[in-house]
């Protein structure tokens, strides 16, 4: 009840941010600018400025990321297996298999700030910028013959992996960052996750249905929400995790479709319109099965 609590602040900032679509009519012109700004400049310097400030423990922080590694190859094999359990196009399957395993950084990152404030950011940051890479090659790579989108091309422009390994980079210098920069980075990070999760909310889109039918959805929301958690649990427990990065593990693993699956589906020829309806869901469930894994966890 006490994790419920704690998270449900972020929580209304989601259906604050839908609540807000609805009643301003302020265009999608309006909520797409504010996407970019939160993912372009305001996480990358969020996750920067925790990154780089952090006193890692990298003894930990390796069985973290594989922990997180392993967690998400088994979305794969799971989310896999829906393109023989039920009835559906090549394309739409490659466009919903995403949804078996990528992860909403935004939420993620506040889930982490509630639980453990600065060190929850940093642990977060690190690992879900470590698993962007591995995410994208599974999703790119299975919708690439629809499409002619790079991969290299979109791992070396994503924000919050080269904010991830700027930071890391920092961090291993040694350098404190100085006054002004610190500042300045610090004023950034405390828009990042409200206007964040504002923006979540904002994408939240329900109608229509998924590709293979709704037997199809609930496989890929399982796998997502309950399946992944699972396994997060055993592997943390095995590799021995405790505290912080036991909660950063159950935390990630638990997590929505990324609002980024469905940009790629749409850009590479995919099944935007199913996406868009597993990524609305799994956010709206993740309001009740998040806090309840993270209570039973504890």
């Amino acid at each position: 009840m006490h994790t419920a609590l704690a998270l449900l602040p972020d929580f209304l900032l989601i259906l604050l941010g839908q609540a807000l679509r609805r009643w301003l009519h302020l265009g999608d012109h309006f909520w797409t600018g504010l996407e970019k700004l939160v993912y372009f400049v305001l996480f990358p310097a969020l996750l920067f400025n925790s990154i780089a400030r952090a006193n890692l423990a990298w003894g930990e922080a390796a069985p973290l990321l594989l922990v997180g590694l392993l967690t998400m190859m088994s979305g794969m094999a799971l989310g896999s297996l829906a393109r023989w359990l039920f009835p559906m196009s090549p394309a739409s399957f490659a466009s919903q298999f995403q949804c078996a395993f990528r992860f909403n950084t935004y939420i993620g990152l506040a889930v982490a700030a509630k639980l453990h404030g600065a060190a929850g950011i940093a642990a977060m940051g690190l690992l879900s910028g470590a698993m962007v890479p591995p995410a994208n090659i599974a999703a790119v790579g299975m919708l690439a013959r629809h499409g002619n989108a790079s991969l290299w091309r979109e791992l070396a422009k994503n924000p919050l992996v080269l904010a991830t390994l700027a930071g890391l980079l920092w961090n291993l210098t040694g350098v404190p960052l100085p006054g002004p920069a610190g500042q300045f980075l610090g004023r950034l990070a405390e828009a990042a996750i409200a206007l964040g999760l504002l923006a979540v909310g904002a994408a939240l889109k329900l109608d229509g249905r998924p590709g293979g039918g709704y037997g199809a959805g609930a496989w890929f929301l399982a796998v997502k929400l309950l399946a992944l958690p699972v396994a997060a649990l055993g592997l943390a427990r095995l590799m021995g995790l405790s505290g912080l990065y036991f909660d950063v593990a159950l935390a990630f693993a638990a997590l929505p479709t990324a609002s980024s699956a469905y940009i790629l589906a749409q850009r590479m020829g995919g099944d935007g319109r199913s996406v868009a309806w597993l990524i609305s869901v799994s956010t709206l469930l993740a309001m009740l099965t998040l806090p309840l894994w993270l209570a039973f966890g504890r």
